[in-house]
């Protein structure tokens, strides 16, 4: 059965049909401009993307595979690689869980300090990783607010674990919500409102309503997040106290490396930070394959109900 369009929906219409037309347009211009700007494009990608990237695995192998391996097994690498993924397995579903509340509210609902929550989401966009880390030092410390507390209680928070994953979830919590956000509020709230007035809960209306809508631009924040918080130096860097074997992630034990001119353990361990980008940029272009092909949770919606 036919049915009227939504004005967000006509609106968002139009925004395709207008980027279609500049694409087009865009496809009109000589042979000669379109070759000069694909060619700048390309040099621009090999000179600081590919070359330097092949020149991380190249010095990475330079000594053979034997150095290689001993390089990533060797126990200070190995505790640096399973703090990074410990550090990122407890802040990632944190900030997934954060992210998936705070664009509910934002998308959904309509209060007061909404405004502000918007700019609080975005203050580690806006803050240097360093400055977060010694916020967290002003907090934290000996000479600190809550550092005598802390100390007497025997509670450690900074060159520790604890402060690590704190800076990290500072760092990484607004790259789900970030992504959500937009994709909630185009999406309206049309399909949450018919299932809640068919009964459903409101648990039930975000898992088969909600949920499905948004799984992809989901999926597509949490990767974002993960590669940060396996990648992020800055904040770890102040509040880990750079202890070997303890309290060094892998940018940290890359640093020390390198600082010891032990360049090609560098190099190796540089590597799987690398092979994390690549992975994350795979993943990355794959799900906005999938969110071009699927479409908006609107479109859906109105294919399902014509």
């Amino acid at each position: 059965m036919p049915t009227t369009t939504a004005p967000p929906y006509a609106a968002q219409q139009a925004r395709t049909e207008q980027v279609q037309t500049h694409a087009t347009a865009a496809m009109l211009e000589p042979f000669w401009i379109r070759a000069l700007l694909i060619g700048i494009a390309l040099a621009f990608l090999t000179l600081f993307l590919f070359v330097p990237l092949l020149s991380v695995f190249a010095e990475a192998f330079k000594k053979g595979w034997q150095a290689y391996l001993a390089a990533v097994t060797e126990p200070d690498a190995v505790s640096a690689i399973k703090l990074t993924v410990l550090t990122a397995a407890i802040a990632v579903p944190l900030n997934l869980v954060f992210g998936v509340a705070a664009s509910w509210c934002i998308a959904k609902f309509e209060f007061r300090g909404k405004s502000i929550l918007l700019t609080l989401i975005d203050l580690p966009f806006s803050v240097s990783p360093v400055i977060s880390g010694l916020i967290y030092v002003l907090l934290f410390g000996a000479q600190g607010w809550l550092g005598p507390w802390l100390y007497e209680h025997d509670i450690k928070i900074l060159f520790a674990v604890p402060g690590i994953v704190l800076a990290t979830i500072f760092v990484t919590f607004p790259f789900v919500a970030r992504e959500l956000i937009p994709l909630m509020q185009s999406q309206g709230s049309e399909e949450e409102e018919a299932a809640l007035v068919l009964g459903a809960s409101g648990f039930k209306t975000f898992w088969f309503v909600t949920l499905p809508n948004i799984k992809w631009g989901l999926l597509y924040g949490v990767i974002l997040c993960n590669a940060r918080a396996m990648g992020e130096f800055g904040a770890v860097s102040v509040v880990s106290g750079h202890i070997r074997g303890e309290t060094n992630t892998i940018p940290l034990q890359v640093e020390i490396l390198y600082n010891e001119y032990n360049f090609a353990a560098a190099f190796a361990v540089a590597s799987l930070l690398a092979l994390l980008a690549l992975v994350t940029l795979a993943l990355k272009s794959l799900i906005e394959w999938r969110l071009a092909d699927t479409g908006t949770g609107a479109e859906q919606f109105q294919e399902r109900q014509s």
